[in-house]
């Protein structure tokens, strides 16, 4: 890649990794923790991230304050393998192309138009033991993925050549995400100020709450 190239994807990923920032410090002063019952599986998406570890946010966050910046995160990595995709790997392409247009003609597609902050989450809240859901949302997007034709399938030929084109993708996308999180070691100050301010106070304010309740499990004047 010539070095003007380079500079100028540089650039780019520095503005556009500090206005994701910007934007997830926008919304931390709305979030707040949640009451509902938490889910047994861990997010895949957040877990482990490195993209986390650049930013300062370590497993004693909440994880939908991790989940908030890393959801932005990804979506410029994407972004940037997107149009790396679309200019150098055209077999890849075609392949991306047909599926979106497939998920296009899906009748239901409630992960689409979500913010950030709800993108990649669980559709459906966990089942109460022994109180299943009548219907559920993924369950719905289910059936309306399984009315649309499958794409045709490929020659072995084919096969081996995609499963290249990915090979290179991966490799833009490890590099991508590693200039990203150098680009994040930046922000971690402000980034951690921001939690200690909005996100620290609520958790301490829980743990009291949790703290009493355990100590005076019922109400004197009972």
């Amino acid at each position: 890649m010539p070095r003007a190239t380079v500079v100028c994807v540089e650039r780019s990923l520095e503005t556009e990794v500090s206005q994701a920032v910007d934007a997830w410090l926008r919304w931390l002063p709305r979030w707040q923790p949640a009451t509902h019952r938490g889910r047994v599986a861990p997010c895949r998406r957040c877990l482990g991230s490195p993209v986390l570890s650049a930013a300062g946010l370590g497993s004693d966050v909440p994880h939908g304050v991790q989940h908030g910046l890393s959801t932005r995160i990804k979506a410029i990595i994407d972004h940037a393998v997107a149009d790396y995709t679309a200019k150098n790997l055209p077999m890849l392409q075609g392949e991306l192309d047909q599926q979106a247009a497939r998920n296009r003609a899906r009748s239901y597609r409630p992960t689409e138009g979500l913010d950030p902050e709800y993108e990649g989450m669980p559709l459906d809240p966990e089942p109460a033991p022994g109180a299943p859901f009548l219907f559920t949302l993924s369950g719905m997007a289910d059936e309306a993925d399984a009315e649309v034709p499958a794409l045709p399938p490929l020659s072995e030929a084919a096969k081996a050549a995609l499963r290249q084109e990915v090979g290179l993708a991966d490799e833009y996308a490890n590099m991508i995400g590693r200039e990203v999180c150098a680009l994040l070691l930046g922000h971690r100050l402000r980034i951690q100020e921001a939690v200690a301010q909005y996100v620290e106070p609520q958790v301490a304010a829980l743990l009291d709450e949790l703290t009493r309740s355990l100590d005076s499990p019922f109400d004197p004047s009972e």
